[in-house]
């Protein structure tokens, strides 16, 4: 599994490049800004999530962890490949889709090419408990639930108390989150 590159751009279209590490040349896609804002020979760190299907391998490619997080919890949304992940990644933006998500407002989805209004109701709901406004982060609210169902909790339960707790309120670390998370949990 390819997890990151660091390398140098030797190639570049609209949505995608090839950088070189190590004398190897990956192919990646990319957001149509990223793209724009990179020029050629440039030395280039990317996040990536490697998607290998039966007749195909691909890299998908982001500047940031968050958008990387966020690619992949769109990916658990059925109806979602990784094409329309990356084009709602880079389309809607991470702060955007957590405040979609957050109010439950499915039209910012459908907004984007390839995604109908079905498929963008799914999004919210799928994503709702999974995704927090705010401070906290899309890895902190995944790590905080998968800590929960570590704990022997079950994963719905944990969701629903990570978005409970969450609502309205920041904390100022994950520490935090996961007490409160653990105090709605024991308190049901």
């Amino acid at each position: 599994m390819i997890s990151s590159l660091r390398g140098s751009v030797i190639r570049l279209g609209i949505g995608w490049m090839n950088i070189e590490v190590a004398g190897i040349g990956y192919h990646v896609l990319v957001s149509p800004q990223l793209s724009l804002e990179t020029s050629l020979g440039s030395d280039l760190f990317l996040n990536t999530a490697h998607i290998i299907r039966e007749d195909s391998q691909t890299l998908f490619g982001f500047a940031t962890e968050e958008e990387l997080s966020t690619f992949e919890l769109l990916l658990s949304v059925n109806g979602v490949g990784p094409k329309s992940a990356l084009a709602i990644v880079s389309g809607v933006g991470v702060s955007d889709i957590e405040n979609a998500v957050a109010s439950e407002d499915d039209a910012v989805f459908s907004k984007v090419s390839g995604i109908g209004q079905k498929t963008a109701k799914l999004i919210v709901v799928t994503l709702t408990g999974k995704i927090l406004k705010g401070s906290q982060s899309t890895n902190s609210t995944l790590e905080i639930v998968e800590a929960l169902v570590g704990l022997g909790y079950q994963r719905k339960a944990a969701e629903v108390a990570v978005k409970s707790v969450a609502k309205g309120e920041q904390f100022s670390s994950r520490e935090q989150l996961l007490r409160a998370a653990l105090q709605e949990l024991a308190s049901k």
